[in-house]
């Protein structure tokens, strides 16, 4: 099993930025492909990025084009955490941001991962 817990949301204004962390465990995370989501009020959850795990097919990154440019995900395989560098923050980035991963390549569907962190806040303000 694995378990998956988020860190470093916060109140940011817009056009800044900010790092959201996700710490895995019970697992190595070196073949996860690891993902974010993001959920904002009265909307569905929402692919944001992934990054792929080692021995999976396809590309190494993936990103939603609403973030596309402006953030960046990385990981450490070492301190089993992957991270979501956010830049040039819009308040329609403002959502519970979830951390998932999965056993397979990159995608951008909700259903196809299979561990979920508990999310944490991003609230940009104008």
């Amino acid at each position: 099993q694995v378990q998956l817990g988020e860190s470093g949301g916060g109140l940011v204004q817009a056009g800044g930025s900010l790092t959201v962390s996700c710490v895995a465990s019970g697992r190595t995370l070196t073949t996860l492909t690891m993902g974010w989501f993001r959920q904002a009020p009265g909307k569905e959850r929402e692919f944001v990025a992934a990054i792929r795990g080692i021995g999976w097919s396809g590309d190494f990154t993936l990103y939603a084009d609403s973030v596309k440019g402006r953030f960046t995900i990385s990981r450490d395989n070492a301190k089993s955490t992957v991270y979501l560098q956010m830049n040039s923050l819009k308040p329609e980035d403002t959502a519970v941001y979830y951390c998932a991963a999965r056993t397979g390549g990159v995608v951008g569907v909700m259903n196809e991962y299979s561990y979920w962190g508990q999310g944490t806040q991003v609230t940009v303000s104008s």
